[in-house]
């Protein structure tokens, strides 16, 4: 996934100002609290807005949940190949 890259190469070179390196300075505790905001964010849009915040709330969901990912040393292909073991 093209943004996982972006991802990769904002930590492999740190860029001044780059939000993915102020998460990364920041470290794993404000990365979780980032994804568990976007979370309820994205839950709240579900039940009470449009469409198009869903979206937005979703996109920022997985964004965060991307860069938690890489600050573990993961990423989504992991989490798929996962996905696909349990419905064997």
């Amino acid at each position: 996934m093209e943004l996982e890259n972006i991802v990769a190469d904002r930590y492999n070179n740190p860029r001044e100002g780059s939000y993915i390196n102020k998460l990364h300075t920041r470290g794993l505790t404000k990365i979780a609290q980032k994804v568990g905001e976007e979370a309820v964010e994205t839950v709240i849009a579900a039940l009470r807005e449009t469409e198009r915040d869903l979206i937005n709330e979703s996109s920022d969901l997985i964004f965060h949940l991307i860069v938690l990912l890489r600050e573990k040393g993961l990423n989504l292909e992991k989490i798929a190949k996962n996905l696909e073991d349990r419905h064997k």
